[in-house]
């Protein structure tokens, strides 16, 4: 085989990369950490399969993933299986099928790694690391703030100290478009000219029918800082259905408020785009370091509906690319040189004060030279730790 043969062998599709030392460590500890963290408020872990049958990993909320889920066929059921793309939807599964008599509230969390068929323009990567927390079976204000405090938890623990939140309602628009009567294209019209924030092809959209557009304008309008922005909502006439939603995101903003006063809260009560299966407050977490999502997460229907099997849920995904990156970064421990001949048994002292020992494997006429070779930082020698 050639030398350039072999070069060829360490390329990799586009979209995946190897995590090289010490990137994988700190992966590894910030994914304890926070795993950690959940625990502390009673999330259990539960692990999922890489793959699983299709009809299962696609149903309900997981058909928005259709696209972008690797398929193969199973050799041994000859049935079609999908390579999970999120595992929020395997948690689900797990909550509703394996776990539908435990008692609720269900808290459960995981970790692992999705892959997906394409990347995105600012998000090329196609295989990351997931974790998250779910709360199933409870649809209060206060699981809604206990998802958006144990995301800031745990980030803040792995080391994303200056964050911000964004809290979204992805059904509000839905729910006074119904009080309106509004459906079809004027609809499809209307959210697309809230997507982009212009305010004059909302108008446009409903056909210059003053009231209705107005309203979706203020609607608009009534971004940016959390407090500022629901007072904005509290003077609008919403139809029932939709002053309920906002209703429920007041509650969770004073519920989050009174919970950590000082944590920067924003909020676009129009925002619908990522977050199309999402059926009540969702939120996302910024690192400022950054400036880049570290965290989304909120509330759907977990489960089934073609069936008739869902439960209310909520719960949040941590993106761990995206923290590490925001995250201070902790030193490496020292490594220690113990050369050839020295006792399996006399490392655990070391390691107790806290240095990774590197143990010779063949002699080496020059200990100092051997361990800087080996990218130690301290040699063993007579007896003691020689910092080199």
């Amino acid at each position: 085989m050639s030398a350039n043969d072999n070069e060829h062998r360490g390329l990799l599709p586009a979209g995946l990369a190897d995590l090289l030392p010490p990137d994988a460590a700190r992966e590894a500890r910030a994914i304890d950490v926070a795993i950690a963290r959940f625990a502390a408020f009673g999330y259990e872990r539960v692990k999922p399969p890489m793959v699983e049958f299709e009809e299962s990993l696609l149903g309900g909320p997981g058909a928005a993933l259709a696209s972008q889920t690797f398929r193969l066929m199973d050799p041994v059921s000859q049935r079609m299986m999908g390579v999970r793309p999120d595992m929020t939807l395997q948690v689900a599964r797990i909550a509703v099928t394996r776990l539908k008599h435990v008692e609720r509230p269900l808290r459960l969390s995981y970790g692992g790694n999705v892959i997906r068929v394409r990347g995105s323009a600012l998000k090329p990567e196609r295989q990351f690391a997931q974790v998250g927390a779910e709360l199933f079976g409870a649809d209060t204000a206060e699981a809604d703030a206990e998802a958006v405090l144990l995301a800031v938890d745990a980030l803040r623990a792995i080391g994303v100290a200056d964050l911000t939140v964004d809290l979204n309602l992805p059904t509000l628009v839905a729910a006074v478009a119904g009080g309106l009567k509004l459906e079809g294209d004027p609809l499809h019209r209307l959210r697309r000219a809230l997507d982009r924030k212009d305010e004059a092809a909302i108008a446009k959209a409903l056909g210059g029918d003053k009231k209705p557009s107005d309203l979706f304008v203020s609607l608009l309008r009534a971004a940016g800082p959390a407090e500022a922005a629901i007072a904005q909502l509290k003077k609008l006439k919403l139809p029932a259905a939709g002053a309920a939603e906002a209703h429920r995101l007041t509650e969770v903003v004073a519920l989050v408020r009174a919970a950590d006063p000082d944590l920067p809260l924003t909020l676009d009560p129009v925002e619908y785009r990522g977050l199309e299966y999402q059926t009540g407050v969702s939120f996302s977490v910024f690192a400022r370091k950054e400036r880049q999502e570290v965290a989304r997460g909120g509330r759907y229907s977990a489960g089934y509906p073609e069936d008739g099997v869902s439960e209310p849920a909520t719960g949040f995904t941590l993106y761990m690319d995206a923290v590490l990156a925001a995250s201070d970064s902790t030193p490496e421990p020292p490594r220690l040189y113990l050369p050839l001949g020295t006792a399996w048994c006399d490392a655990e002292p070391w390691q107790t004060k806290g240095y990774a020992v590197v143990c010779a494997v063949g002699a080496a006429a020059d200990p100092r030279k051997e361990a800087k070779r080996l990218r130690c930082t301290h040699a063993l020698i007579d007896g003691d730790a020689v910092p080199l």
